[in-house]
């Protein structure tokens, strides 16, 4: 009987060679290949470019391993369909994960299709998850799971993938904890042991995001709005005595209305568009009590709204809305109905703690509702929806 052949996505990092390590170990007909998915440096801060030195070491570290290694270039899908798309996002106002995207367009997509064609059985990744096989209905469904090791958890990144994609896909890492990963590394003496984790956008590295975006948007010099914490109108229980459940839902949900005339000028930026809601750094405002925070931006009047301190009222809010064509299920044979909810468990960025939630589902879309105020949702960003350890859906936050 023919071996299984895997082909692993080989970075360069520790990650993923120890992935094409257990797997090789397994059994399988282990093949690696490296993906040249960017090439520009624009933007991108010295030595941190994935492509210096990656390249090399994931070669070398399949030459250790004796397996096939080969490089491929998805640079114009990933321009397309991840870069493109982030510059569109920044123009709207909203922040987008580009790592969520990579894995959905490219990753498990591009790439999946690619080791098929190659004789492929399946693809392996480095992510710290897991999949589970269960029966239901007489047919197989893939369950993706948290990592073993909460503090890298990667489960946030694969929350678009489907059944088609996690079906093909292998987390030989999933059950490790990262000490565990690196000491494998080291006991092989594989040339990633001791590379560090890598940073910044997926594929291009850290990047100064004004200098990186000013590619394709224009600079643009407005306003730096200061809201006053006593102004601030805080919203409680008691606001909502007396509404429907679905007028509560839509007051819990909506962005906090700003208008210049709600605080005081304190600055000038270099266009709104830059700026992301919770930023601290680069608004080059000083002479404070406590740093200034991004609470809001308002790309069409280009206005950027801060308040002082990490604690602002203003960067809370209890609810979010998901339109029904951004909501994505990794498991669709759990889909909510029209009027239906679920208490779940929530994250809206990568490496947060999960937050206990409810979902309900309406006409027009999804709410979620958090048992406590979070801290700087976000427009364009991913809500990835738990239940247990098991992440079952996800969506975009419009609001």
């Amino acid at each position: 009987m023919s071996k299984q052949k895997v082909i692993v996505g080989l970075s360069g990092g520790v990650d993923s060679s120890v992935a094409a390590y257990l797997l090789k170990k397994q059994g399988y007909d282990v093949h690696g290949i490296y993906m040249i998915n960017w090439h520009d440096t624009i933007g991108v801060n010295e030595g941190s470019c994935p492509g210096d030195d990656d390249v090399l070491i994931a070669e070398m570290v399949a030459r250790k391993l004796e397996i096939p290694f080969e490089t491929v270039d998805f640079s114009d899908i990933y321009r397309k369909r991840v870069v493109d798309y982030m510059f569109s996002e920044y123009e709207l106002g909203r922040t987008p994960n580009p790592d969520v995207l990579c894995n959905r367009e490219v990753k498990f997509d591009v790439f999946l299709k690619k080791a098929l064609e190659m004789g492929a059985d399946f693809v392996a990744t480095g992510h710290y998850c897991r999949k589970e096989t269960i029966e239901k209905d007489g047919r197989k469904i893939f369950r993706l799971l948290a990592g073993i090791d909460k503090n890298k958890d990667q489960s946030y990144f694969l929350c678009q993938l489907s059944q088609q994609q996690l079906e093909k896909a292998l987390f030989p890492i999933g059950e490790l904890e990262k000490p565990e990963v690196r000491e494998i590394a080291a006991e092989m003496k594989l040339a990633s042991a001791q590379k560090k984790d890598s940073q910044g956008i997926c594929f291009v590295g850290k990047v100064e995001l004004p200098v990186f975006l000013q590619q394709k948007l224009a600079s643009k010099e407005g306003k730096i709005i200061k809201i006053e914490t006593e102004k601030f109108g805080v919203s409680s229980e008691n606001d909502f005595e007396g509404l429907d459940l679905d007028s509560k839902l839509q007051q819990l949900s909506q962005p906090y209305p700003f208008n210049s005339e709600s605080g005081t000028e304190i600055g000038q930026h270099k266009g709104a568009h830059f700026y992301t809601i919770g930023q601290r750094k680069g608004l080059g405002i000083g002479g404070l009590k406590e740093p200034p925070f991004v609470l809001a931006i308002d790309v069409e009047k280009n206005i950027v709204y801060v308040g002082e301190g990490k604690k602002h009222p203003g960067l809370f809010r209890k609810g979010l809305f998901i339109q029904n064509a951004e909501i994505h299920y990794v498991r669709p044979d759990l889909k909510l109905i029209v009027g239906e909810g679920l208490k779940c468990l929530c994250r809206i960025r990568y490496r947060q703690e999960l937050q206990k939630a409810e979902i309900f589902r309406r006409e027009h879309g999804y709410f979620i509702i958090f048992e406590q105020a979070q801290r700087g949702i976000t427009a364009g960003q991913f809500a990835a929806i738990y239940t247990d350890d098991e992440l079952i859906a996800s969506g975009v936050i419009n609001q």
